[in-house]
């Protein structure tokens, strides 16, 4: 964790260059928008006005939770474990296709799947052997173990970066899990508005006051020791959640662009925040959710969405999207004519 004090504002000379390149192309100053802006910002990242992205990854983190029991998801626990299967073995969900058709890697992580054994096509980091705790009653995991999750985001981004990745995106799996994911969102945001909290997966109207309950009854139980990032991710997080919290934080320590996706995503995105505020400047919001929290989260931290598809997969698949958005960007920056060159 001692890490994240290395973590430094983006590189502004870059950023110029970028932005003067752009105003010198043969259009109206920025006339391409997001483009343009996706272009600057990653000139600040890297430190360098041309980038080539060659090497894409999305980081799938498969979990299950114990607030699972309490009533708040309407699909089957055993859900999580035959999906991480079908990303894994038939390959046809939605992540595959559209990881595939971004080009990019499609890797998938079993941090606490129940019922989950080894498999040649998941990397097993079991922290928890069924997934988190009910948090409801206890801490969904102990501080130490938090930190270790978090540590491990980080270290997956060190070692993505030494293979020469240099874009990753992030996404999950886990029945139930938009319920940690909003709970720690109203955690960080100190609020105990019932509105944050969204259907997740298309909760019916029993399911869904129920859900509202369940968050906010947590949230009191645990109102003493939601005093930090690392403390609410242990008393109301997800193994997800955790993971990426470091995957964001690592991201800007190792000067990678990393990719939000949903609810879940963004949740992580705003205790990294939280833990370093410059952290934000290393990631980018792929699309709107329908998620009310996701909003919540993104206008705290001033952040905008590219897109807006009305997706609710979760997965990943908003990144995989905006992977593509990224490659048309840099197509512009590092090919098209300017003014001087007529």
């Amino acid at each position: 964790m001692k890490r994240i004090h290395t973590i430094t504002p983006l590189n502004s000379q870059a950023m110029k260059e970028a932005q003067d390149l752009q105003n010198s192309f043969i259009k109206p100053s920025g006339s391409l928008g997001e483009l343009e802006r996706i272009t600057i910002k990653l000139a600040g990242i890297t430190g360098q006005v041309h980038n080539v992205i060659d090497k894409k990854i999305i980081c799938l983190f498969g979990s299950d939770h114990g607030i699972y029991d309490e009533g708040i998801s309407s699909s089957p626990q055993d859900f999580t474990r035959k999906l991480m299967l079908a990303y894994s073995e038939k390959q046809n969900a939605g992540i595959n296709i559209l990881s595939r058709q971004a080009g990019a890697e499609l890797r998938i992580y079993d941090l606490g799947v129940k019922n989950l054994g080894p498999h040649e096509n998941i990397i097993t980091h079991k922290f928890l052997q069924n997934g988190t705790r009910n948090f409801l009653h206890e801490r969904a995991m102990n501080y130490e173990l938090a930190e270790e999750v978090i540590t491990f985001g980080i270290n997956l981004v060190r070692d993505a970066k030494s293979e020469g990745v240099n874009l990753i995106g992030t996404g999950e799996v886990g029945m139930g899990n938009t319920t940690p994911a909003c709970a720690c969102i109203m955690a960080a945001l100190n609020t105990r508005n019932p509105e944050l909290v969204g259907r997740g997966a298309g909760l019916n109207d029993e399911k869904f006051s129920r859900k509202k309950k369940v968050i906010i009854d947590a949230l009191n139980f645990h109102a003493e020791n939601l005093t930090d990032p690392v403390n609410i991710l242990s008393c109301v997080g997800g193994l997800d959640v955790a993971a990426m919290t470091g995957v964001f934080l690592g991201g800007a320590i190792y000067h990678i662009p990393i990719i939000i996706d949903g609810v879940i995503s963004i949740a992580g995105a705003l205790l990294a925040y939280q833990l370093q505020p410059l952290t934000r400047e290393y990631f980018f919001a792929s699309h709107e959710t329908l998620e009310p929290a996701y909003n919540y989260a993104a206008n705290f931290m001033n952040i905008t969405p590219c897109l807006k598809l009305s997706m609710r997969l979760g997965e990943g698949t908003g990144c995989a999207v905006f992977m593509q958005i990224v490659d048309d960007a840099l197509a512009v920056i590092n090919n098209m004519g300017t003014f001087q060159e007529f």
